[in-house]
């Protein structure tokens, strides 16, 4: 006879990441950064920033746009020069109205109407007086960077259509638009990556900060190559790290993969970022009703992302006696209604291990980092994360710190991790600074 026990042993052991498992990816993803960095073909795509790290001492009024989705982000921040920056006024507006007046993000729109909207927007919070103001400007879509302010859009994503804007550079087209709107005295700076911004928000206060990564709804990571091929000085360069493909997948990633938009593509961003957690949860579950592990009645199990991620959060968040949160949210994402406490034990369970599982698998990309960088761990480093799953999934970040005692033993005590807010937007005002004040 089946039992719930039999299925659950399947699963931990396929979602289990040994330590010898850890280290033989961390070892891979080293080789994968100097291959790329080389020349040679590569998963990662280790893009140039061509930014170096703060000395901590910039300092003046600073404008920050962040460009990364539906919502843009417009800041006024006041950098002190002693590692402190103050937000002094924001604004934050959609490029596509909900009732339908306006929508900046379709075909029928031209990439100067676009940034003309987004600049009309800064002049709402935008200083008036003639002094020059820098602006950095996060940009989160596939970019060719040449340049501090040099970065050619490869193509759009996130359900992006606007028309002639791919192949353009977004920083002339957005000193273009600020122009036109009066605002010559804000001088477009530096675009840079959201993982870059983490890193440079983290290392205007501490400068032993070298690692910058997101884990939301997304995943990715950078880092300060201390001898960049393309200048012989230390640069941070955006790893795209989600797209890592040398990890071995369970059959429930190679489901996941198989019916993704993008086949093949950001193989590790599937099997650890939030948006997909949910969704791997759902296709082993879903296993276990199939295989009579579970008997409850699930009219719901079949829709493909039905349990998110803030749905794990709340049901790793719950120790009460009879796990309520996750009754509740088996009966209303999948009309599990009947399960017994032992059947829930088993979906938080599940939970856990998917979750686990992503942390030590994103700590192993950071270890090959640390490989490459600092082979002997002989310095101290620090590594900064923003995203919901670091700052809210319960259990994420010990889970991260207990994988890197695992690969390094008494060394991880060089390495601290640490929450890096509001980096897309504080991290591009201070890139433009820094930019601005080398200048």
């Amino acid at each position: 006879m089946n039992t719930i026990s039999r299925g659950l042993a399947d699963i931990k052991a396929q979602l289990t990441v040994p330590v010898s498992l850890l280290q033989d990816i961390a070892t891979r993803f080293q080789m994968t950064m100097c291959d790329a960095l080389s020349g040679k073909p590569s998963s990662l795509k280790m893009l140039p920033s061509f930014m170096g790290i703060p000395s901590g001492q910039e300092q003046g009024t600073v404008i920050a746009v962040d460009f990364g989705g539906t919502n843009v982000r417009i800041l006024l921040i006041a950098l002190n020069g002693a590692g402190q920056a103050k937000i002094i006024a924001k604004k934050i507006f959609p490029l596509k109205d909900k009732g339908g007046k306006y929508d900046y993000m379709a075909a029928s729109v031209s990439g100067m109407q676009l940034f003309d909207f987004i600049a009309g927007n800064i002049t709402e919070i935008a200083p008036k007086t003639g002094d020059v103001y820098p602006m950095g400007h996060t940009f989160s879509f596939p970019c060719r960077q040449y340049g501090v302010n040099q970065a050619e859009l490869i193509n759009w994503t996130k359900e992006f259509k606007t028309t002639g804007v791919e192949g353009q550079n977004i920083g002339e087209l957005m000193q273009s638009a600020l122009d036109r709107q009066g605002l010559g005295h804000i001088q477009a700076q530096v675009i840079i990556n959201d993982t870059t911004g983490t890193l440079l928000t983290a290392a205007y206060t501490d400068n032993t900060t070298d690692i910058g990564a997101i884990c939301g709804t997304g995943h990715n990571s950078c880092y300060l190559e201390p001898n960049h091929p393309l200048t012989q000085q230390p640069m941070i360069v955006n790893m795209e790290s989600g797209n890592f493909d040398q990890i071995p997948q369970t059959s429930y990633d190679a489901c996941l993969d198989a019916n993704s938009e993008k086949l093949g593509q950001q193989r590790l961003e599937k099997m650890v970022s939030g948006r997909y957690l949910g969704e791997i949860v759902r296709l082993i579950v879903s296993g276990l009703v199939k295989d009579g592990y579970l008997t409850a009645a699930a009219e719901n199990i079949q829709i493909p992302y039905s349990l998110t991620a803030e749905d794990i959060s709340a049901m790793l968040a719950d120790h009460t006696q009879d796990l309520e949160a996750v009754a509740d949210i088996a009966a209303s994402r999948w009309d599990m209604s009947s399960l017994v406490v032992h059947e829930r034990t088993v979906l938080k369970t599940i939970a856990g291990l998917v979750v686990t599982r992503s942390a030590r698998l994103v700590a192993a990309t950071w270890a090959g980092v640390l490989y490459k960088i600092d082979p002997d761990l002989s310095r101290h480093h620090t590594i900064a994360v923003d995203g919901s799953l670091y700052e809210k999934m319960p259990g994420y970040s010990e889970d991260l710190a207990q994988a890197m005692k695992d690969m390094l033993g008494e060394a991880a005590n060089q390495v601290t991790i640490r929450l890096s807010k509001d980096g897309s937007g504080i991290g591009a005002a201070i890139a433009a600074a820094t930019v601005y004040g080398s200048s």
